[in-house]
């Protein structure tokens, strides 16, 4: 790998970032709704400002976020804030910076989406390679069926009736919640089964859902390696059928699969947070859900970019490491 290469994939990676950042700087300030006016005039309704103190109000917090400058000076300010990695301050938590916020919900967030991710990846290219190998038995190419078929459910579907008949008819496990009402969190033994227990529906409504698709792209892929010369060449050495799956058939399949793991992440992280909102978990989909919800647009900016820079951030990292993975892969 050259460092020419490298540097045009960082090149491209800060292309991204500020592609993103311009489109969400520009994309609400289309819309003539001032997001300053909209949050204090709900206050008001319900708190009893007089129309003074209003307009005293949203103008002291329209110049504190800058609101009151041009267009222009706004964009300027903006890119620089994100350069600096300042994303600005929350309006309905002020004076907690958004930082703070994703800082506190992002733990839940990586947790849920890493081991779905990871759990959906292994399992889908396993039963996926074993659909597509003629010498697996018939009772395991079958178990991927159900998986395939569960791919048209969307994950929000699929949650509620994991919700409906694993928690609230049979009462195996929490209906939602990060952890049990009333327990204090700490490093204890007893609250970490208590999290993961918390997280297993949260997590099953997206593995069952993502699992087919990697059993279909794998098996298409098995399907494709059965037929190269090196696969051929291993079963006229009389290697074993467990090594030539495993070193041969398996290894070589799995390369582009790697590829689309990255892609794949946009996907997970978009079902993600609408999952983490509707099990009511502390992570960025419930933080983005609550600020939608007060016209927060700061925590709605951070949030929006903090995802966009993160997915672009993976796809980079795997095209780097491909290279690694694939001795055959060479970058000039």
């Amino acid at each position: 790998m050259s460092i020419t290469y490298l540097l045009r994939r960082v090149g491209f990676l800060l292309l991204v970032i500020w592609a993103a950042s311009t489109i969400t700087f520009l994309i609400p300030r289309i819309s003539p709704r001032n997001p300053v006016r909209e949050r204090f005039g709900e206050l008001a309704r319900m708190g009893g400002f007089t129309p003074t103190d209003l307009e005293t109000i949203i103008a002291s917090y329209s110049a504190k976020f800058g609101l009151n400058k041009p267009l222009w000076r706004q964009y300027l300010d903006y890119i620089g804030s994100v350069a600096r990695l300042d994303l600005g301050v929350s309006m309905n938590k002020f004076p907690k910076t958004v930082w703070a916020l994703l800082m506190e919900s992002l733990p839940w967030t990586i947790g849920l989406l890493f081991v779905s991710t990871l759990f959906s990846f292994v399992l889908g290219n396993l039963l996926g390679a074993v659909a597509a190998w003629p010498h697996a038995p018939r009772w395991m190419r079958t178990l991927a069926t159900p998986f395939v078929l569960l791919m048209g459910v969307p994950p929000v579907l699929m949650g509620v009736f994991l919700m409906f008949f694993v928690a609230f008819e049979l009462k195996l496990l929490p209906m939602g919640n990060a952890y049990s009402i009333g327990v204090v969190p700490n490093w204890s033994i007893g609250f970490i089964l208590d999290v993961l227990k918390h997280q297993i529906l949260p997590a099953l409504s997206l593995i069952l859902g993502t699992v087919g698709s990697w059993v279909l792209s794998m098996r298409g892929m098995g399907v494709t390696i059965q037929g190269e010369d090196y696969v051929l060449f291993a079963e006229h050495k009389g290697l074993s059928g467990l090594t030539i799956f495993k070193d041969y058939y398996l290894r070589n399949a799995l390369l582009p699969q790697v590829t689309g793991l990255a892609l794949a992440v946009g996907t997970m992280v978009t079902s993600g947070i609408v999952i983490e909102q509707f099990y009511g978990l502390p992570g960025i989909g419930s933080m983005l859900y609550d600020a939608i919800k007060v016209n927060d647009f700061l925590v709605i900016y951070g949030v929006v970019l903090f995802i966009t820079i993160a997915i672009a951030i993976l796809m980079v990292v795997v095209e780097l490491l491909y290279p690694l993975l694939d001795p055959r892969v060479r970058r000039q």
